[in-house]
């Protein structure tokens, strides 16, 4: 059932493209129908290569149109630079998921934390009687200030607090009884199926996780959460992040968020000037790539720099915002680069479900970011590496800019269809047209091999209006990662990037 309403979907994209692309000729079975690289066709090869890639595209360095439907209702509004790699011919690549072994864990362990002790997590952060203690001692001061609700949890429907400060202060006043007088520090190796203790007191119980690795790494430059995760294979997810020292308060949430959420709207509560973030950085913006360029090439000579931004460490349940900002970096996202030509970054993650009841198993894109600030590398996060395998079409044949914009501007009204029925009006402001590769996969017959393919993404973001005429988001779509229609750019199919195919 499942896969026959994907066919359907594509048969109609199928339509309009055989309609708009014109001479184009659109391919009987495109990727969006059949999904997967095994059961996409050989894609046709050219003996074209007079010219570079934007000539033979006959691609514009900016392009510019605004599109009004729905009587002025939705409006799509491209004034864009279109990046058009510098080479004369784009090929089709396979492509796998590499699996997690001893060997990568011991790669990426090496060059994040050679010659430094690593403890096990469980335990590292596992509180002692001060840590307690102290965190009694804050919840009984927010109470005595009148604070019931110092995490921001809000009323349940009944107009009742969600959090509870006496019974929490009363379960940390039990937990102190049996709490250990300091955190115990057990020393392990990095590696899947380590034993781990949980529990307290006569309750404790030793487990074995066969598919995460959590511990803390202690280095010259402090101290570090390790995480390793494959309980989704074929997912990998390494993230390491530096333990900050400014919270006082443990319970309540911190992290990190990139540029691109705080910067994009002046209008919003969560607005932060750039030149506040830039008052936090002490180091440079030079100093700061080389630092994750050369953390990054050690992992893999194949990945280059794609895409920066700032990223903002802060504090509190209601989001970044500037007077709780304790910290900020350079963000840095790298991506394969094949040929001269880019696996494009997109903010989406890949590897969705059709559906909730759906029991595929997705695969995640590939993906590498790293922070770096003033004191190094604050977080880093190395997901899904890829195994590159042969050229499946070489010089592949593509279709030309003006047909792909034809696809890109009827699609836009099509998949907006129903906005109205939701929003007022919506503007989408699309500034930044991309060509580069993204991957491919069918989770349906095989959920770790793929193809990588060249895509046109159309980056941006939105404004809009609610129904009651308010205003819902504004968002001016300059530092947009989000890409609001992606098209293969060998036969015009819409590829969903939140599924991967």
């Amino acid at each position: 059932m499942r896969k026959k309403k994907a066919m359907a979907a594509a048969l109609g994209i199928n339509l309009a493209v055989c309609v708009l692309a014109g001479c184009e000729k659109t391919p009987e079975e495109s990727i969006v129908k059949e999904k997967g690289a095994d059961s996409i066709r050989q894609y046709e090869s050219t003996e074209e290569t007079k010219g570079g890639l934007r000539e033979r595209l006959n691609a514009p360095k900016h392009y510019k149109n605004e599109s009004v439907y729905e009587n002025g209702g939705l409006v799509i509004d491209t004034d864009a630079d279109v990046f058009v790699p510098d080479v004369d011919t784009v090929n089709t690549y396979a492509v796998s998921a590499k699996e997690l072994n001893q060997e990568l864990i011991d790669q990426v362990t090496e060059i994040f934390f050679k010659g430094d002790k690593i403890y096990q997590g469980v335990a590292y952060h596992n509180w002692s009687k001060e840590d307690i203690q102290n965190q009694i001692t804050t919840l009984k001061k927010y109470k005595a200030e009148g604070n019931l609700d110092p995490y921001q949890y809000g009323k349940d429907e009944n107009g009742n607090l969600q959090f509870h400060i006496d019974e929490v202060i009363e379960r940390y006043e039990e937990d102190l009884k049996t709490a250990p007088d300091e955190r115990e520090k057990i020393e392990v190796t990095p590696a899947l199926n380590l034993e781990y203790w949980t529990g307290k007191g006569d309750e404790r119980v030793k487990e074995v996780d066969p598919d995460h690795f959590y511990g803390v790494a202690e280095t010259e430059g402090g101290a570090y959460n390790y995480v390793i995760d494959y309980a989704l294979k074929p997912d990998i997810r390494f993230h390491i992040e530096k333990i900050r020292d400014e919270i006082k308060d443990p319970m309540e949430f911190s992290g990190w968020t990139e540029g691109e959420f705080i910067l994009g709207n002046k209008e919003s509560p969560n607005y932060i000037p750039e030149e506040s973030i830039q008052n936090v950085l002490n180091i440079s913006f030079e100093d700061a790539k080389k630092t994750a360029e050369e953390t990054i090439a050690k992992i893999d000579s194949g990945l280059t720099l794609t895409h920066w931004d700032y990223s903002v460490f802060y504090h509190g349940e209601q989001g970044a915002k500037e007077d709780n900002m304790l910290d900020a970096g350079y963000l840095f996202q790298f991506s394969r680069n094949l040929n001269g030509v880019p696996v494009t970054h997109e903010i989406s993650q890949g590897g969705a479900l059709e559906d909730m009841d759906s029991t595929l198993v997705p695969w995640s894109y590939e993906r590498y970011s790293i922070v770096v600030g003033d004191d190094g590398i604050q977080t880093a996060d190395l997901i899904n590496p890829y195994n590159i395998g042969e050229i499946k079409t070489e010089n592949v044949k593509l279709m030309n800019f003006d047909s792909i914009i034809n696809i890109y501007e009827q699609m836009m009204e099509v998949t907006n269809a129903d906005i109205l029925n939701y929003e007022k009006k919506r503007i989408y402001n699309i500034r930044n047209i991309r060509f580069g590769y993204t991957r491919i996969y069918d989770p349906v017959s095989d959920n770790d091999t793929g193809l990588l393919i060249p895509v046109w993404d159309f980056f941006g973001g939105f404004d809009s209006e609610d129904l009651d005429g308010s205003q819902t988001n504004r968002n001016s779509g300059e530092r947009s990662t989000q890409s609001f229609m992606t098209i293969n750019a060998i036969d015009g199919s819409v590829i969903d990037r939140g599924l991967g195919y």
